[in-house]
């Protein structure tokens, strides 16, 4: 049950008649050398810790070790109680939990890297909002994740997650494409769906620099988090409505590795470009020159 890119992958789906979250754990038990058991337990463990670091900060806010965000998913779960919110219930819980996950992580919390510490927030932040929107239960969620979890697998080998060699569009962008890829699995959708969906994320986030001000995971990173899952439901949307994706996503994966070996190292996590150094943010973090 192993496969090396989206298209193999697609083959097996087809083969086996069967999802692509179930292809991957199966994958995950074969090449792991273990049971169903002991995979599931572990994914189960992950839905724990993504709830944890989702739902805590709106609780109890905490301020961020560089001190650059803290509460404003709390400001975001007031501002929808007090009905003024633009967004939909599902976006709004979405870009909630996103946001809150980056102040847990940022705090020093327990995190799922998701898969990356940068942007561990889309894809809790859609499933868990997807889970109370549509109540969806834990094992339809944990059965979403591996499906994420392929999508993920297939960028770190083909391509890289990594800020500091691929630019945001690989951390933001690669999150994005799992979180739209297991959302369309959970609605039904079929696999070649999912990678339609994961393909056209890429391709709205391509280019998205990595410029983290004062080198720290907290800003502009939890905005993107947010705009990640904004990104990731959209691109659902449009595969489940069946509009297919003209580049398919093993071409869409080398091109997002290819268009970010070409950004400048000062837009690759070197918080020597772009966000990192505006004026503003060079008052705010005390470590430019």
């Amino acid at each position: 049950m192993d496969f090396k890119n989206a298209n193999e992958l697609l083959t097996l789906c087809e083969e086996k008649n069967l999802p692509v979250s179930e292809v991957m754990r199966i994958r995950e038990i074969e090449l792991g050398e273990t049971s169903a058991e002991i995979v599931n337990e572990k994914m189960t463990r992950v839905l724990e810790i993504m709830k944890d670091a989702a739902f805590s900060p709106i609780k109890q806010p905490v301020k961020s070790m560089g001190g650059l965000i803290g509460g404003e998913a709390r400001k975001l779960s007031l501002h929808a109680q007090e009905k003024k919110g633009l967004c939909g219930d599902l976006l709004q819980k979405a870009i909630t939990y996103a946001m809150a996950t980056l102040e847990t992580n940022a705090s020093m919390g327990l995190i799922v890297a998701s898969p990356t510490a940068g942007s561990a927030g889309i894809v809790p932040g859609l499933m868990l909002a997807m889970q109370e929107h549509y109540h969806f239960s834990d094992e339809k969620i944990i059965q979403a994740l591996f499906n994420a979890s392929a999508i993920g697998y297939l960028a770190m080998r083909n391509a890289t997650v990594a800020g500091a060699v691929g630019g945001c569009q690989a951390e933001v962008g690669v999150a994005s494409a799992m979180a739209a890829s297991a959302a369309v699995e959970l609605m039904g959708g079929t696999p070649r769906e999912c990678t339609f969906a994961a393909s056209t994320v890429l391709m709205n986030m391509l280019g998205l620099v990595c410029d983290p001000v004062g080198g720290l995971v907290e800003y502009p990173c939890q905005n993107r988090n947010a705009a990640g899952v904004a990104n990731a439901i959209i691109a659902a949307e449009m595969a489940l409505a069946g509009i297919p994706q003209l580049i398919p996503l093993d071409e869409m994966i080398q091109t997002m590795f290819t268009v970010g070996k070409k950004l400048p190292a000062e837009l690759r996590e070197t918080a020597m470009g772009g966000c990192a150094t505006t004026p503003s943010a060079c008052e705010a973090c005390h470590m430019c020159s």
